[in-house]
């Protein structure tokens, strides 16, 4: 006789596989392309970096195979509209304390043999704070963030929500 202990993990240890994301939300689409994002900013070097993370969390994902576009079952096109450094928190002096980048996009994601739109999204958001005052390490030394410690955390939040909203649309 099994034990009802074992009868619910097994149970469980299934059902997980039912609730996985895979790519069959996306029937008939198996790779991707991601030229570079155009850049209508001007902040330099900001499209290489965006369309990199996006390349990056796309590989580490595994869901979609990230090719060249001659081959691709879909393709992810965006354009940067707009970069802002802002001040997002200020001290008792009313010195700021935090800036916070704030990048925007739109993005296409489209089946390449359909040509059809699968997705789409305009003026989407990526935001990241860093520090203006310095920080000091657990080593004891002060180490200050720059705005391209901002810069890469609204970078990578962007391409992280991009690849949610692709292959783990809800």
């Amino acid at each position: 006789m099994i034990k009802k202990e074992y009868l619910l993990i097994f149970l469980i240890f299934i059902s997980c596989g039912y609730y996985s994301f895979t790519g069959e939300s996306l029937p008939g689409i198996k790779t991707v392309a991601i030229p570079m994002f155009e850049n209508q900013t001007l902040e330099y070097g900001i499209a290489e970096s965006l369309t990199d993370s996006l390349v990056s969390v796309f590989v580490s994902d595994n869901t979609l195979k990230v090719v060249d576009e001659k081959v691709a079952d879909s393709i992810l096109r965006g354009s940067i509209k707009e970069y802002q450094r802002i001040a997002h928190t200020y001290d008792q002096d009313e010195e700021v304390k935090e800036y916070k980048v704030r990048i925007f996009v739109d993005v296409t994601f489209e089946a390449k043999k359909k040509k059809e739109t699968i997705w789409e999204k305009k003026d989407m958001e990526g935001w990241g704070v860093y520090s203006a005052i310095p920080l000091t390490t657990s080593a004891g030394l002060d180490s200050v963030e720059t705005e391209d410690s901002g810069k890469a955390r609204a970078v990578k939040k962007l391409a992280d929500d991009i690849l949610n909203n692709i292959v783990k649309g809800w």
